[in-house]
């Protein structure tokens, strides 16, 4: 028992020190919240502010636990813990970012009280031959790679068609893509079939950004002056550089091509790489990065295969800390509450970052009592680790946080001569 009292220790100090690098500048109720709710989320393994409640151990009654993170959560997201999140991912990333983009959806079924709540498609029940619809929110997320090769976000909003003064969701995109070069400044941004819009081409051309993204099957391209289909052209040609890639937590023998073709867009030269043997059709991507050797094809082919961990990252923020489970109403408290989600994610992504060799790391895999010994996607483990070592805490964080006192409070009084 003392084993895992003194990893509860040490990760309830691990988790302090990592909420005060974004809440320093903040009042002190608002660094004691901070703490809180990132605690209180990571022990319990749930954004529900409830569970949260019953991880805190405070003598105070629980409707009034639950009512004061509620206000906090009114309260927004600081400017300056926004700022300062940004600076600590932005030591985590590499030399050349890559940045994912992807949409996901909140759904709220049931739902009725929400503010601004919309419809969206169901991304967990619909197929590619059907879609489902029900009443939720929409999530723009980007994300970088760490240096242990893991997804961290720059960007996350929920949004709905249904706000005040809402305009498009392109509009949330274009966000994102300007919050990712004003972080860096140059990097290379990888999207799905779902933004090949000329729109965001422009975009990406006047920030004068690189990207990869993979084309619709409508999508028609400039080839020898001449307005061709891009499946025509992908029909055409048969993949000669044979490489392996690795697609959703399995590596893929691939096969391929690339030629220099102009978009509609903005008329400029880019290369369609064409990839044969993943899917049933062909995948075509188009990039502004020059292509000279067979290198930089499978560079461009592997950099668009390794956006599947966005997706990985959606699916775990709603596994592990019950995304779409939240009871908060307003949209601003919703925004807020993903934010310190986002926080518990970086976490991970820190503790991800470890040595092998790390004593707490170790300690946490153990408690997940992991089936495989190795996996490409840690955060699971690490999520349900640090929730098995807290749950041996009979204290929350509110004793590291007591009020300092004077030693003698007593009225002294001093008489005249």
């Amino acid at each position: 028992m003392s084993h895992f009292t003194s990893n509860t220790y040490i990760l309830k100090r691990k988790i302090l020190t990592f909420t005060k690098k974004f809440s320093r500048k903040l009042s002190k109720p608002e660094r004691k919240f901070t703490a809180d709710i990132t605690y209180g989320m990571l022990a319990s393994g749930s954004c529900l502010l409830t569970d949260v409640c019953d991880q805190l151990h405070e003598p105070s009654k629980k409707i009034n636990v639950v009512d004061r993170l509620s206000r906090h959560l009114e309260k927004g997201v600081s400017a300056s813990a926004a700022s300062a999140y940004l600076q600590q991912v932005k030591k985590w990333s590499s030399s050349e970012p890559i940045i994912y983009i992807d949409d996901s959806d909140v759904v709220k079924p049931d739902g009725y009280k929400f503010e601004s709540l919309g419809i969206v498609r169901d991304g967990s029940e619909s197929t590619s031959t059907k879609s489902v619809y029900k009443k939720g929110y929409h999530v723009t997320e980007a994300c970088i790679l760490t240096s242990a090769n893991h997804p961290v976000s720059i960007f996350s909003k929920i949004h709905s068609s249904h706000e005040k003064d809402y305009k498009s969701a392109n509009t949330i995109t274009f966000q994102a893509i300007e919050q990712g070069n004003s972080l860096f400044g140059k990097a290379t941004f990888v999207m799905d079939r779902g933004y090949d819009d000329n729109k965001m081409f422009l975009k990406l051309d006047e920030l004068g950004q690189d990207y990869v993204i993979r084309l619709k099957s409508n999508r028609k391209l400039l080839y020898h002056n001449k307005w061709t289909k891009a499946t025509e052209l992908r029909n055409r040609r048969k993949g000669k550089v044979k490489t392996n890639v690795f697609y959703k937590g399995k590596n893929h023998e691939a096969y391929l091509s690339h030629v220099k073709v102009q978009i509609t867009a903005s008329r400029k030269d880019i290369f369609l790489v064409l990839v044969y043997g993943i899917t049933e059709h062909p995948m075509m991507l188009v990039t502004n990065k020059e292509i000279k050797s067979k290198d930089d094809i499978i560079r461009v082919a592997r950099t668009y295969f390794s956006r599947w961990k966005i997706e990985e990252y959606f699916r775990c923020k709603k596994q592990m800390f019950q995304f779409e489970n939240f009871r908060v109403r307003k949209l601003k408290a919703i925004n807020a509450l993903n934010f310190y989600i986002t926080l518990c994610m970086a976490f991970l992504a820190m503790i991800s970052m470890e040595s092998e060799t790390n004593a707490l790391k170790v300690s946490i895999i153990k408690a997940a009592n992991p089936v495989k010994e190795k996996v490409f996607f840690c955060y699971y483990r690490l999520a349900k680790g640090i929730s098995g070592i807290l749950s041996y805490a009979k204290e929350g964080v509110r004793l590291w946080f007591r009020t300092k006192r004077p030693a003698y409070r007593q009225l002294c009084l001093k008489l005249a001569a």
